[in-house]
């Protein structure tokens, strides 16, 4: 089991930068992939990022390459997500979710067996 927590959303203007910060529970942390996802009102839950349980590896959606960064602490059990150059259409609730099964990083959120609560990100023009 893991239990995930995310934290660091809040309101910011257009070009700024937030940090997502994603702490988790559950002795497994450390050998799952893990994403954010993020869901804007009306539409779909949509990849934004993945990284693999070492942190070697990293994946991005197209939209949000150079200008997002995924990194995870293995020892704080902590994963995060560096938002830069933020723009209106970045706006929805940013979701944080473990994959135990995997090694490659899916976008799928079907692949993503723990998921947590959200947390909200508002940019403003």
């Amino acid at each position: 089991q893991v239990q995930l927590v995310e934290s660091g959303g809040g309101l910011v203007q257009a070009g700024g930068s937030l940090r997502l910060s994603c702490a988790a529970s559950g002795r497994t942390f450390s050998r799952n992939t893990m994403g954010w996802f993020r869901q804007a009102p009306g539409k779909e839950r949509q990849f934004v990022a993945g990284i693999s349980w070492s942190g070697g590896s990293t994946n991005y959606a197209d939209s949000v390459k150079g200008r997002f960064t995924i990194s995870r602490d293995n020892a704080k059990n902590t994963v995060y997500l560096q938002m830069n150059s933020l723009k209106p259409e970045d706006t929805g609730v940013y979701y944080c979710a473990a994959d135990s099964d995997s090694w490659t990083i899916y976008s799928y959120t079907y692949k993503y067996d723990y998921w947590g609560q959200g947390t909200q990100v508002t940019v403003s023009s």
